[in-house]
């Protein structure tokens, strides 16, 4: 049904009164939230709010119901703690449900919860997850034959524990049941892209002016798009490398791709066409670190990303990421994380 037009002409401008919160039975569309321990806020925030202002049009478009597996209300990232309306298990058949996750997306997803999402999946609802949520529905079997769309630093992670999914390479994947993003700020643009499909673009565009905000589409990305057969290529890199010198932007381009064999300094400033002291200068006076101390952060992060994330063992998280020496792996990476590598591992999926 595209009523945007519609919406457009009789509500030029929202109107003046923000409308109640809408409950699912007066709303069109009711949107059901799963939070995890540690989600990230922002995410959260920015997946709503589109929602919320589209109601402002003149009709009662959407209604959203927080959910946690206990019923109890769930910490975020920052410390701040969020009531929710009820639990997961009571999520009905064909409910909208969106799973919103970050650190350590797993570390209390039981096996009675997957099996919502796959109830949920079997009866024709509506599946989403933003940020690191992507881990939570693939593990639940529930992305088989859908692109999927997540925050960059967990691609790598994502690719070695499911090679057969395919993964974008764009800020989010939607399709008629399946709806994933890199979380953050994206959660704008996929209620936006919501809005669109089910209301017509006119409302889209109409709530993104309110939000001032750019409305990024699905087809368009931070990263430059897909491949023809909706493949990465790669890995999707942060936009701001951008406002860099162009020598620092093609030595991290060279690190990142080459993490699981570490390059020699010296090979880096080659194929950068640097020298090493001024490109050493340069990676101070930007990031406070040299070349050196960064490439080593970099391989460090992605192997931190691995065990937390993947079932990968601590040898190899290792090698995967450059280390032929699990001593010198181990004592870089608890300088780093506070902690041995078996303890993140750990806390994996398990």
């Amino acid at each position: 049904m595209d009523v945007g037009e519609e919406v457009s002409a009789v509500w030029p401008y929202p109107r003046p009164d923000s409308p109640p919160l809408l409950s699912p039975e007066q709303a069109e569309q009711t949107l059901d939230v799963w939070l995890l321990p540690k989600f990230s806020m922002l995410t959260l925030f920015c997946m709503l709010e589109p929602l919320r202002v589209a109601n402002r049009f003149g009709r009662e478009l959407f209604a959203w119901r927080l959910r946690s597996v206990d019923g109890e209300g769930v910490v975020a990232s920052n410390g701040v703690c969020i009531e929710v309306d009820g639990r997961l298990a009571d999520a009905p058949d064909d409910a909208h449900l969106m799973v919103v996750s970050s650190y350590e997306a797993e570390a209390t997803v039981m096996a009675q919860d997957r099996a919502v999402l796959r109830r949920i999946a079997a009866h024709g609802g509506w599946l989403g997850g933003l940020d690191t949520a992507p881990f939570i529905l693939a593990r639940a079997g529930v992305l088989e034959g859908h692109r999927v769309a997540m925050h960059w630093e967990s691609v790598p992670a994502f690719r070695r524990e499911f090679p057969a999914l395919r993964i974008s390479r764009r800020r989010f994947s939607s399709d008629a049941t399946r709806q994933t993003g890199a979380g953050g700020t994206t959660g704008i643009d996929m209620m936006l892209d919501r809005i669109a499909r089910d209301y017509g673009p006119a409302l889209a565009d109409a709530v993104s002016r309110q939000l001032v905000h750019d409305r990024h589409d699905a087809s368009s990305g931070a990263d430059g798009g897909e491949g023809e057969d909706g493949d990465a290529i790669g890995e999707v890199t942060p936009s701001h490398y951008a406002n860099l010198p162009r020598s620092v932007v093609k030595s991290l381009a060279v690190m990142e791709a080459n993490l699981a064999k570490a390059l020699p300094i010296p090979e880096i400033c080659r194929l950068a066409g640097q020298s090493q002291r001024q490109l050493s200068r340069l990676f101070l006076a930007h990031f406070g670190e040299t070349p050196k101390q960064c490439y080593l952060g970099m391989r460090l992060d992605r192997a931190q990303r691995l065990l937390s994330a993947s079932h990968a063992t601590v040898t190899e998280a290792a090698l995967a990421n450059g280390f032929s020496h699990l001593a010198h792996f181990s004592r870089a990476y608890r300088a780093r994380f506070g902690e041995a590598p078996r303890e993140t591992a750990a806390r994996g999926p398990g």
